[in-house]
């Protein structure tokens, strides 16, 4: 068996690409498939699976889905703090992008918890920050550059 300071040496050599799918467990299916249709088109993702209970969209080098919760689940509401997800944030490519899906979001009428701003995460963070209509919270943010990494080896 091999010494785990061994493999953990070679973890630290591995990297990540991304993360390939997001899976989304909705109370609302009926609320938030329509929801999910139109933010993820938006945004770029193209629908690859729309079934009973479930839709799944590829873009941006990732993929986000929904899937209909339980039948004991269907009155539930997202609880921010409850065990699990707390939100999902998409990356936009430029800082205007933020601004026009708050525009979008406000064509919709999204409940949108905080328009965009600037926050403290990262250097030239900015972002908007709403919830789905089972109350999930998703985010857009825009961060230039390298953001955190800026001072990352390479």
């Amino acid at each position: 068996m091999e010494p785990l300071h061994n493999a953990i040496k070679e973890a630290d050599d591995m990297e990540i690409n991304g993360i390939a799918h997001v899976m989304l467990t909705v109370s609302n299916f009926d609320a938030c498939l329509p929801f999910y249709e139109r933010l993820l088109t938006f945004l770029g993702l193209k629908p690859v699976i729309k079934a009973d209970g479930m839709l799944y969209c590829v873009g941006g080098r990732t993929a986000v889905g929904i899937v209909k919760a339980e039948d004991k689940h269907q009155h539930e509401r997202f609880v921010q703090l409850r065990v699990g997800l707390h939100h999902v944030c998409f990356r936009a490519r430029e800082h205007g992008d933020v601004d026009a899906v708050h525009d979008f979001l406000n064509t919709i009428g999204a409940k949108v918890v905080h328009p965009p701003e600037e926050g403290p995460w990262a250097p030239g963070y900015y972002s908007v920050l709403f919830e789905d209509p089972d109350g999930i919270r998703l985010e857009v943010n825009h961060v230039p550059g390298k953001g955190l990494l800026a001072d990352a080896k390479s």
